[in-house]
């Protein structure tokens, strides 16, 4: 009776086992699924590790330079361009406030429909952009080989951008880029967005230029069919982000060349950025470690560049030149910076070097050109930029792209706000800043932009109390 008993409440026991096993399996896959919903799967499993790798906004679990191919990832759907660009006025981009100046990333979200933006300046900048290409592509197109042991190639993030600038453009702008396709593969590596057909000719249908996507050099044809510079950053095995691939062929102040390989901090210390080891470097590295795929952001800087008057060039630009073709200097800042071919030239360095050397500008070695061009309302130039970084599903490649815009400061005098709002942000440079920025070259401006500050305090346009900004607007 005593080993009867005990067969009866081991079966009990046993029944009772297995009823909390069967509860706690059910409820423990019932909570993965609703972890694995929100992106972070529990049990890496292989076909759990790519929607893992595209979903976690902070990867802590993957080691610096690895990076697992994200085929599931789908860039959300486009409607088309309700104008055509020749129709687009260039977004006015003010990213300037009354009062103190402080350093930050200024970073906001990217809409998904904004990645690339199209005006009416595209045909001129095409202009350039071509012109500059067939004389010094070289320079201004770059791949850096492998660092071995450190950061792969940026050749493979290159062939993958450009596959997604045409996919994008060609939804975005249907009627400005048409596209051929490939059939459409039983290997869906092999197909493009949206398992159609991998993207095999592109034409941009206003130039009446077609590319080939199978043969052609990835950075010329993915610079030519945009209005962007861009710079490609891959992940090395120490952590830190490397210039593998760029194509900047508008940089106006920087040359390609000349930072090609660096990790990111490198680029801006060795350019002399002011305050950034101890405002910037710290935060700039842990967002571009933790950029997730489905967040693309944007941000706006500023310069004011003084252009020397086309028609005071003494002599005249010759026939074919760089100036004939670009005389707003959107590609090389000349009147500021001399000559775009000086060994070892950096923009920081140059103006550094010699803000103190000399009472007179003409001894500090400036080009002539700078020393002798007045800073008059049309001569001085705002030039903004507008950055996007997005990180590439494939090769796990942060792509940076720089778009520029250039006004003249006549134009700018004339939109309520606009002149007041601008002088005192130019008067609150620190001093690290006023020299990088070489506010010397045109702080003259400054009493006319009061001038016509009073002016639309006078006409009622502006209040003398009103320091609202549409920032970056």
């Amino acid at each position: 009776m005593a080993s009867l008993s005990f067969a009866e409440s081991w079966t009990d026991r046993s029944v009772v086992a297995a009823c909390l096993l069967a509860v706690c399996f059910i409820s423990y896959r019932a909570w993965a699924k609703r972890r694995q919903a929100r992106g972070r799967s529990i049990v890496p499993l292989p076909e759990q590790l790519e929607k893992a790798s595209s979903a976690k906004l902070n990867d802590k679990d993957r080691a610096p330079g690895e990076w697992i191919p994200v085929r599931s990832f789908e860039y959300p759907r486009l409607g088309p361009s309700k104008e055509h660009f020749s129709k687009v006025k260039p977004i006015p981009y003010r990213p300037f406030k009354w009062g103190d100046y402080h350093v930050t990333m200024g970073i906001r979200n990217m809409p998904w429909d904004e990645w690339i933006e199209l005006d009416r300046e595209f045909e001129q900048f095409h202009k350039v952009c071509d012109y500059r290409i067939r004389t010094r592509a070289d320079r201004l197109l770059s791949v850096h080989p492998v660092q071995p042991g450190l950061v792969d190639s940026g050749h493979a993030a290159a062939e993958e951008l450009l596959y997604e600038l045409a996919e994008y453009l060609s939804r975005r702008h249907p009627d400005v880029y048409s596209v051929t396709r490939h059939p459409v593969s039983k290997n869906p590596d092999e197909n493009g967005w949206y398992g159609e057909g991998k993207i095999k000719d592109i034409t941009i249908i206003p130039f009446n230029e077609t590319y080939s996507l199978d043969t052609a050099e990835p950075l010329k044809v993915a610079r030519m069919l945009i209005q962007e510079d861009f710079t490609i950053m891959m992940e090395g095995t120490d952590g830190r982000y490397y210039l593998q691939a760029g194509a900047v062929v508008i940089a106006g102040s920087w040359r390609l060349e000349d930072k090609m390989g660096m990790p990111l901090e490198e680029i801006h210390i060795s350019g002399n950025v002011p305050q950034y080891q101890s405002k910037l470097q710290m935060s700039m590295d842990r967002f571009f470690r933790r950029l997730p795929l489905d967040k693309p952001v944007i941000r706006n800087n500023y310069a004011v560049q003084l252009v020397q008057d086309p028609e005071m060039r003494v002599p005249a630009p010759a026939p074919g030149s760089l100036l004939e073709v670009d005389p707003d200097e959107l590609a090389w800042a000349a009147t500021m910076n001399g000559t775009e071919d000086t060994n070892e030239f950096e923009r920081a360095k140059h103006i550094n070097d010699q803000c103190d050397t000399a009472n007179s500008p003409k001894d500090r070695g400036y080009p002539e050109s700078r020393t002798t061009t007045p800073a008059t309302l049309r001569t001085v130039r705002l030039r903004t930029e507008r950055q996007t970084l997005r990180r590439l599903p494939r090769t796990g490649a942060i792509v940076f792209t720089i778009r520029v815009y250039q006004t003249p400061f006549e134009e700018l005098a004339r939109e309520p706000g606009i002149p007041g709002r601008m002088a005192s942000a130019i008067r609150s440079w620190p001093e690290d800043v006023a020299r990088y920025k070489a506010r010397d070259a045109y702080e003259g401006i400054l009493p006319l932009l009061d001038k016509c500050h009073a002016e639309q305090i006078e006409l009622g346009l502006v209040s003398e109390e009103d320091r609202k900004s549409n920032f970056p607007f």
